[in-house]
């Protein structure tokens, strides 16, 4: 199955009750066979109008994070999210949620096969690192789990919120680059 196939089954998607307030579904964007996958929360109201992932504010950040360690979402990562669909009020993804749409991000992993995921955020981080990571202590330690190294960092949105983070989170993408260049992978 390719990526373009499973996103239009997930077009359809009617699992959980997040798909009757979305615009747009929110699959994911870029490298197909990416060896570094960005995992987010949620769709927030720019992803769900444009129907792409971290487009506002936050996405502008991230952009910014990885064009400084030479990454870029439309030529060697891909991103996705937790869930496909908008929260209402961007409120974070309800672990029921997670747990209906996991099933559709476990189908982008077979595809993809990256070889490092970045969990962008508490959410992501919990749920596919460890129920008890904590992003300010735990931040930007690699970790592997089923032959995947994982990583978790603070999200672009928490940030924005409290900008002394920014130093610290920057240390996680340049350790993500000092990795990618430990494993010798073609980024």
């Amino acid at each position: 199955m390719t990526l373009n196939e499973l996103k239009e089954k997930c077009e359809g998607c009617t699992r959980c009750e997040l798909c009757g307030g979305r615009t747009n579904l929110v699959f994911g964007c870029g490298k197909e066979d990416a060896d570094i996958m960005l995992i987010g929360e949620g769709p927030g109201e720019n992803e769900d109008l444009q129907g792409l992932p971290f487009v506002g504010r936050s996405g502008q950040l991230l952009d910014k994070f990885l064009a400084a360690v030479d990454l870029n979402r439309n030529k060697n990562v891909y991103i996705a999210n937790m869930v496909k669909c908008r929260p209402p009020k961007n409120r974070d993804p309800k672990p029921e949620e997670q747990d209906t749409c996991i099933y559709w991000l476990r189908e982008q992993f077979k595809i993809i096969r990256p070889k490092i995921i970045v969990c962008v955020g508490r959410i992501s981080a919990q749920k596919l690192i460890s129920p008890d990571f904590r992003v300010t202590k735990e931040h930007g330690l690699f970790i592997e789990k089923n032959g995947v190294l994982m990583m978790g960092t603070y999200h672009p949105a928490a940030i924005l919120r409290n900008p002394n983070n920014k130093e610290e989170a920057f240390k996680d993408w340049l350790a993500l680059r000092e990795k990618i260049k430990e494993l010798d992978l073609n980024v």
